[in-house]
């Protein structure tokens, strides 16, 4: 009797070691995949944040070159809203507010009473800081946050792309005449941004 009272404990407490091992086992199995996914998203956020970057300078550049003695054949007020919709959160918020809003005012009141001393190259990127002030929270929020965002700036770049090679009269052209290839890098950036962001929003 004392003997099977021993196997039972015994056996009792294999099973509690071998439940205990198991849960340990899942734990560390859980622990390893958690780590898994955070560091998978910590890389894809901080891809997705620096092609942002990238396609905002890149806008930023092409608008620049425009309003310069490089001027470009392209429509570049499509810029203006590509630059509204990527324009990284920080730069964003702080145009958003009060800096912004007195850049808007002073813009307005130079072009509405004193059109002669207001240049013609100022014009884009006062519309782009007017636009960021006055935008409603549905489209400063909800729509640049959304694949809605990208959507616009996709089709965007894909037209800016298609005009810039039209006028470069062929793909080869807009890679070797001068100013050609930075203006076609630039478009690429352009691209990969929303190309990015619509694929990790479906998938």
């Amino acid at each position: 009797m004392g003997r099977v009272d021993y196997l039972a404990m015994k056996t009792g407490e294999e099973t509690a070691a071998n439940l205990i091992n198991s849960d340990l086992n899942e734990f560390v199995d859980a622990a390893k995949k958690l780590v898994k996914d955070a560091t998978m998203l910590g890389s894809l956020s901080f891809g997705t944040s620096f092609l942002q970057w990238a396609a905002s300078i890149s806008a930023i550049y092409l608008l620049i070159l425009d309003r310069t003695n490089w001027k470009t054949k392209m429509l570049t007020t499509l810029l203006v809203p590509y630059i509204f919709l990527t324009l990284p959160y920080v730069i964003f918020n702080f145009f958003r507010g009060d800096f912004g809003k007195w850049i808007a005012l002073i813009s307005i009141t130079i072009r509405l009473f004193c059109p002669k001393h207001f240049p013609d190259w100022l014009e884009i990127p006062a519309a782009l800081i007017l636009l960021l002030v006055v935008a409603p929270s549905l489209i400063a929020g909800t729509v640049r946050e959304s694949w809605v965002g990208a959507v616009i700036c996709l089709i965007i770049a894909c037209y800016l792309f298609h005009e810039h090679i039209k006028a470069s009269d062929g793909f080869r052209n807009a890679l070797t005449q001068k100013h050609g290839l930075s203006n076609t890098i630039g478009i690429v950036a352009l691209l990969v941004y929303p190309v990015w962001t619509i694929f990790f929003n479906i998938f």
